[in-house]
């Protein structure tokens, strides 16, 4: 879980304020240890590996992916089951729905910094029917009434001006990400309306219903992933890279370099399907 910091009043600091800040500091310290021991741990492993230009970071990654699985196996796992067996479908739908329309928020203002000013009106138009006529957002009307989801985030900003994703990194207890969509998510908390709320019990037990309700929506996926994938590391890098890529082009993509189209050889004029290459003389 992200260690959130907060932001120091100038005045009126009281003794559980301060105390909040310095258990905040020890986890990002301890995060830290965590990621040099993985990274020391994985680069000593298999020095004679191929290393995909697109994940230079492969040894750390797949100890941090290791970790991550075993923790989520014997922690997360078995409380987001639980939560799913006790949580009545409809609750649990409206516990999802309270927490996109948060997330709509921070959609807009990335829509906003996108300069995609009809996707910035459909976010905030979500936010008002949804908070109003939904309850708090534990109904989705918006939906309903045609107003699509767009839940843009600051890795996707910076994409859409020009950043380049940099190398994949999987980061501890967060899973999946990239040097650029790091970047983004110091964006991502600022702007989450539960960044405002005063670090108590409320704020926490908010943050933990959360990660449990995601998780929960999650196990479908992660059963098929355990199942299907030969290489589950592999599968997840290459699923997540390319649909960062997606969501950063609005899911029209410019073909990668090097990569032609396959379309483009096929004669859609002859059944013989696509173009051959006329081999070289010899």
């Amino acid at each position: 879980m992200v260690a959130v910091i907060a932001f120091h009043r100038s005045a009126g600091e009281t003794g559980d304020e301060i105390m909040g800040v310095e258990m905040d500091v020890f986890r990002l310290g301890w995060l830290g240890v965590l990621g040099v021991t993985l990274f020391t741990l994985g680069c000593a492993s298999n020095p004679e590996r191929v290393v995909d230009p697109r994940d230079p970071w492969e040894p750390y990654n797949r100890a941090v992916y290791r970790f991550n699985s075993d923790f989520d196996k014997a922690f997360l796992q078995p409380v987001a089951k639980g939560y799913q067996t006790v949580t009545p479908e409809p609750v649990d739908r409206g516990v999802t729905n309270f927490f996109n329309n948060i997330a709509d928020v921070t959609s807009a203002v990335n829509n906003v910094l996108q300069f995609k000013m009809s996707r910035a009106g459909s976010d905030v138009g979500r936010i008002f029917i949804n908070t109003t006529a939904g309850v708090l957002g534990f109904f989705d009307v918006a939906t309903n009434v045609g107003l699509p989801s767009y839940k843009e985030d600051f890795g996707q900003t910076l994409g859409y001006w020009g950043f380049e994703p940099g190398a994949y990194m999987v980061v501890p207890f967060l899973g999946p990400s990239s040097v650029r969509d790091n970047l983004g998510l110091v964006g991502d908390i600022v702007t989450d309306p539960l960044f405002s709320f005063d670090k108590n019990r409320v704020y926490w037990g908010l943050v933990g219903v959360r990660l449990v309700d995601r998780r929960a929506d999650l196990l479908t996926a992660g059963e098929i992933l355990e199942d299907a994938a030969i290489d589950p590391y592999t599968f997840l890098r290459d699923v997540y890279l390319q649909r960062r890529r997606n969501l950063v082009y609005d899911g029209n993509p410019p073909p990668l370099e090097g990569q032609g189209d396959f379309w483009d050889e096929v004669d859609f004029e002859s059944s013989e399907g696509p173009r051959a290459s006329a081999p070289a003389s010899q």
